[in-house]
């Protein structure tokens, strides 16, 4: 070969090889942070993350991933980066302070609740309930590179029929709303309420998977959990709380690949307001509590009446149990989906999720299992695309904290930043 021909090979495997000057337009470069992709119990030390158009470029350590001259740098130096909170149960627009009922279902309100969440690093809502046309609009409003609020995704009305036939006619109109959940209840509200039979439950979810609908059902028992996943049923929304699980229940929760959603903080709601909670004087809590809601929760009259409820005494028990649970089946190797329950009256959007990582560290999950739970085991357990983890394609959804949270998780309350889309998500 002559010497100017293999000149020639060499100059271009270089030019195809190195990145033009056009290459950084657009490009944003988060350096020196220590980054958890979602992906596994490891953590990148010194790590890269490379954003462009509302997507991640590349995600590594700096020794192997290059940023382009040109591009725009973020330093991030001794702050930790973890994917954006997924909260697979919660309830977005319903409500207003104390107040719930759909004249409050706006997209205003929609939009605040999506910023709160967003605030406090839940880059994702999956709404299980009380969702309507406003909420569907803005859901099919967020793919794109602009977005700095929180992503949402819709059950439409929780379903309750009386028949078979009935069931699959609103399953129906469930689809004709374009939701990406089916909800139903089966549960009888500890014996005050009749719950859901077998053969409405089995015609939701059987009409729901011609569909192609995924299942979502709150429940209680222990019994109706096994028949729900006999039945087909693709998500539990729910902790069980009347017993602890058996070894059937976790065979087929294995068998039929179903994650469990704690919603811990759904049981501390029942009750935790029969007398002033701790977290009212917690400024991480008060930098987006409204001042009347508090003032209102604090009325000794309602405190009193709500120490004398059965009901709520009842929930404070559930707890535990509902806790157990949770930990028999982390210790069995099934998913745990992170969620809340927050949104409706009292149960404090963004707030209750970090209130719900510390419970799970009560019953002795890892820092890095309820932050795993809370991204990518979420995003799986809901079939949801490009969110739930750091890699290369998906949006560029995360938090920038100041102290480690895989050492406690209660540092992921040191919330520096929010990007969503790789935009920062602005301040109240």
């Amino acid at each position: 070969m002559k010497l100017s021909s293999f000149a020639a090979i060499v100059a271009a495997v270089l030019a195809a090889t190195s990145l033009p000057a056009q290459s950084a337009a657009g490009l944003k470069a988060y350096t020196g942070a220590r980054i958890v992709t979602g992906l596994g119990t490891q953590t990148i030390e010194n790590g890269v993350l490379l954003v462009r158009q509302g997507r991640i470029e590349a995600v590594g350590p700096a020794a192997e991933v290059q940023v382009p001259a040109g591009a725009e740098q973020i330093p991030l130096t001794g702050k930790t980066i973890i994917p954006g909170l997924i909260n697979a149960h919660g309830h977005v627009g319903s409500v207003q302070g104390l107040r719930s009922g759909p004249e409050v279902y706006t997209e205003e309100n929609i939009l605040r609740q999506l910023g709160l969440n967003a605030r406090y690093g839940i880059t994702t809502v999956a709404s299980l309930g009380d969702d309507g046309p406003a909420g569907v609009k803005l859901r099919d409003a967020q793919d794109h590179a602009g977005l700095n609020r929180a992503r949402l995704y819709v059950a439409g009305p929780v379903l309750a029929a009386n028949t078979p036939d009935e069931a699959r006619r609103l399953v129906r109109d469930l689809r004709d709303l374009k939701v990406n959940f089916v909800k139903i209840r089966v549960d009888d509200n500890l014996g005050t309420t009749p719950k859901m039979t077998p053969d409405v439950y089995r015609a939701v979810i059987d009409e729901a998977h011609k569909l192609s609908l995924p299942v979502a059902a709150h429940l209680y028992y222990l019994e109706d959990a096994k028949d729900l996943l006999r039945a087909g049923v693709d998500f539990i929304a729910h902790s069980i709380r009347d017993r602890e699980v058996d070894a059937a229940f976790i065979a087929l929760m294995k068998e039929k690949g179903v994650s469990l959603c704690p919603t811990l903080t759904r049981e501390v709601s029942a009750y935790v307001y029969e007398s002033t909670p701790a977290f009212f004087s917690d400024p991480f809590f008060l930098a987006e509590a409204d001042p009347a809601v508090l003032r209102e929760l604090e009325n000794p009259t309602r405190q009193r009446a709500l120490a004398g409820n059965a009901r709520a005494q009842s929930y404070k028990q559930a707890l535990k149990m509902a806790q157990r649970n949770m930990k028999l089946l982390h210790d069995a190797g099934l998913p745990i989906a992170f969620g809340t329950d927050s949104g409706p009256a009292a149960r404090f959007q963004g707030y209750f999720e970090h209130l719900e990582m510390d419970l799970m560290a009560e019953a002795g999950l890892r820092p890095i299992d309820i932050l795993l739970s809370a991204t990518s085991k979420a995003a799986a357990s809901l079939k949801l695309k490009d969110v739930g983890s750091l890699q290369k394609g998906h949006w560029a959804d995360f938090v920038v904290l100041t102290r480690n949270p895989i050492e406690d998780i209660r540092h992921a309350r040191t919330i520096e930043s929010v990007w969503i889309a790789g935009n920062r998500v602005p301040g109240r």
